[in-house]
């Protein structure tokens, strides 16, 4: 059984590298790509005065009246938005910080929706759409991945040695010489495909509660759960040091060799009861077995 701290490690890590590949800096709601200083040509520190008459000199040399080249246009619409934000002192300031604070991702922008929208703008609906939107997509990944995954099981020999083994035996040892037409099903292949699919790492069926918005919902339940676990493990290991539970040292056992979830999960009962009884969780003991493994793959080579 995985821990539930193991649940929310994961989601706090894909939340973090959902925000910083899929998601645009806050700053960036402000010029885009560009830096609203370098875009007036002023620095940082510039004053209200200096910005207005930057602002001017570039009109001069960029407002389409005075400039009929078709470029000129856009590069006079994001000064003119760069002034919009540099001029006022609160727009300003929300640019600032969230220049200096990128990570700030939600925050930032509420203040710039709040700034231009008013409280018209249901910051909650925003979130709620940005979540059902990364969840829909994350769910598509994971079904795609999950059809891989079963396409490459049925190319194996493996797969197929069962499913021969499995007709034999549906037909009471008696090999047909029939061909079976390619577009009839062997009855329990289906069944075979999710047996053999679920021994491979990561192939899974995508559910429901593995999805980013469930687990985002879900995060302070998830954390209720980490912290009364964490304390129940002190509690009973660590103050009372009982002996370790089956279920808590086979945890420890897969944790040690870091074998994902799944895999262990398909490992027989006579092998994993093999590791858990080496109490691999001690580190001579652990250290002892990686000597060993070592041993057993040279010597097969």
């Amino acid at each position: 059984m995985a821990a539930p701290w193991r649940a929310a490690a994961v989601l706090l890590l894909l939340q973090v590298v959902i925000f910083s590949h899929l998601l645009t800096p806050a700053a960036a709601i402000y010029c885009e790509e560009d830096d609203c200083y370098d875009l007036l040509g002023v620095p940082t520190s510039a004053t209200p005065s200096d910005i207005k008459k930057a602002y001017y000199k570039l009109s001069l040399k960029y407002h389409p009246d005075k400039n009929p080249d078709p470029d000129t246009k856009l590069k006079f619409q994001k000064i003119a938005t760069a002034y919009e934000i540099l001029k006022d002192e609160a727009k300003r300031e929300q640019y600032d910080y969230a220049i200096a604070h990128p990570e700030q991702f939600f925050y930032n922008t509420a203040r710039y929706y709040q700034a231009y929208y008013g409280p018209q703008a249901d910051l909650r609906a925003v979130l709620v759409g940005v979540l059902v939107l990364l969840s829909f997509f994350q769910f598509l990944n994971e079904k795609i991945r999950h059809a891989q995954m079963v396409d490459m099981v049925k190319q194996t020999p493996a797969y197929k040695n069962k499913l021969k083994a499995l007709e034999l035996e549906r037909s009471g040892g008696v090999t047909s010489k029939k061909k079976t037409p390619r577009n009839r099903r062997v009855e329990g292949a289906d069944d075979l495909s999710k047996e053999l699919d679920l021994q491979i790492s990561g192939a899974e069926q995508p559910t429901i509660w593995r999805l980013l918005g469930v687990r985002f919902i879900l995060l302070p339940y998830t954390l209720g759960k980490l912290a009364i676990w964490e304390a129940s493990w002190v509690w009973r290991y660590w103050i009372k040091k009982m002996p370790y539970s089956w279920d808590d040292a086979s945890y420890l056992t897969r944790s040690c060799l870091g074998i994902p979830s799944t895999n262990w999960r398909s490992m027989s009962d006579r092998v994993r009861d093999a590791l858990i009884v080496k109490r691999l969780w001690i580190r001579s003991n652990l250290d002892a077995y990686r000597a060993e493994t070592s041993r057993d793959t040279r010597r097969r080579k």
